[in-house]
């Protein structure tokens, strides 16, 4: 597989090491001399020039990669390139950095960009995760078909704790896709009964966002005033 990345800053060195390590042929273009740090990813080929640039990209073998990965810190350039990418090289796949949370509307197949990576969106859905406590997180959203994988970390007190998979009732375009248990990931069959504590996956498809909103309850802590409720009208039948 062969793979150019655009950007040779830290971000683009770390995903030229991790390419080369297995075994493809990458290259890296930074149009800025100080950016070679060519002992960094000795594997890489690298090249000195504007990537915005037509003949640069020639030069770095555009007609014939695989997968160009715009990794710069301007979200200008990297709009550019993947647009260059997909319109005069046909590139199969493009991945494009997203620096400002404001701009994420921007990148899409209008823009060449078929996979668009926010690293501040990514660190927010990590800090939600953290601090989770039986609420949906959005982990990530599949650029292509659109559907969001999300997780929740299970209270001891959420109402599907105690209830088998086969009981969970969900909407058609929301499937659990895995529980973690104790870092063992879990199949989720029909009999395998939810425990607090457990971290269920999810697979959501494209625009179910009212769905998502109506399973929320199902996993998170049931208010102590619900609670009140529920014992009151056990009480009152």
């Amino acid at each position: 597989m062969k793979v150019l990345i655009v950007g040779a800053g830290a971000v683009g060195r770390s995903v030229a090491r991790e390419l080369a390590h297995s075994a493809s042929d990458v290259t890296i273009i930074d149009q800025m001399p100080a950016a070679m740090k060519v002992s960094s990813v000795a594997e890489a080929d690298w090249i000195l020039g504007d990537a915005c640039e037509l003949p640069t990209l020639e030069r770095a073998g555009a007609d014939s990669a695989d997968v160009l990965v715009a990794a710069t810190g301007d979200d200008k350039a990297n709009l550019v390139v993947s647009l260059l990418a997909k319109t005069e090289f046909g590139i199969p796949r493009t991945v494009a950095r997203i620096n400002n949370p404001l701009n994420e509307w921007l990148f899409d197949d209008t823009w060449g960009v078929d996979v668009a990576v926010s690293t501040p969106r990514m660190m927010t859905a990590l800090v939600e995760d953290a601090m989770a406590d039986g609420e949906l997180v959005d982990v990530m959203t599949f650029q292509l078909s659109g559907a969001t994988l999300l997780q929740a970390t299970l209270p001891d007190d959420a109402p599907v704790v105690g209830m088998s998979i086969a009981e969970i009732v969900l909407p058609p375009t929301i499937v659990i896709n895995a529980i973690i248990r104790d870092g063992v990931p879990f199949t989720p069959e029909g009999d395998l009964t939810v425990d607090g504590g457990d971290q269920l996956l999810f697979l959501a498809a494209k625009d179910s966002h009212h769905d998502i909103d109506d399973i929320r309850p199902l996993f998170k802590s049931v208010p102590e005033d619900d609670e009140g409720a529920e014992e009151r009208s056990h009480l009152d039948s």
